[in-house]
Parts: structure tokens; sequence; C-alpha cells
């Protein structure tokens, strides 16, 4: 296994996420489609769990002993983030807004 640590993939991971997230929100509200579906929202959730793991990964690279504890919250709350990105767009394709 690599000497990459955990934190560093997390990183990158969840901040290429929050991008497609932000995109996605953005392409809703130009379309006007979150107006009729709550696929918004849910993706807003989705951002605001990838930035929160994007801060907990750069937290834990950044500590001097490189802290497990906040490399388990940056994945718990990237795995959370990715099922809210999954949900949301499950919301958008069953809805037939777009």
């Amino acid at each position: 296994m690599s000497d990459v640590p955990k934190s560093q993939h997390i990183l990158s991971s969840a901040s290429n996420l929050l991008g497609i997230t932000l995109l996605i929100i953005a392409g809703l509200h130009i379309s006007n489609a979150a107006a009729r579906t709550a696929s918004d929202e849910v993706a807003w959730v989705g951002a605001v769990c990838f930035t929160l793991s994007c801060s907990f990964s750069y937290l834990s690279l950044r500590s001097p002993s490189e802290s497990p504890k906040l490399e388990r919250y940056a994945d718990a709350v990237f795995m959370v983030g990715l099922l809210a990105l999954v949900v949301a767009v499950l919301i958008l394709a069953l809805s037939g807004a777009v």
C-alpha cells in the first residue's frame, strides 16, 4: 500500500464531488427545476458534507500527528455527502422535472 495518507485521497475526492454537486445545484436553478423538486435541497446537504469533509481531511493532514480522529470524521462525513448526492440524483431522475 502507498505511503499517502487516506486524508489526501478524501480531500481530492471530496473537493471534486463538491464541484460536481455545486454544478448540479446551479443547473437546477438555471433550468428552473429547483422549484419543482427537492433535489437541490438534498444536493445542498451533500455540498455542506463535502465542504466539511474537505475541512476535516485538510486539518488531519496539517496536524502534527496526522490525527486519525479527524480522518475518521472526514471519511464519515464524506460518505454522508456521497449518499446525499446519490439521493439528489435519484429524486431528480424519478421526478421527471428536467
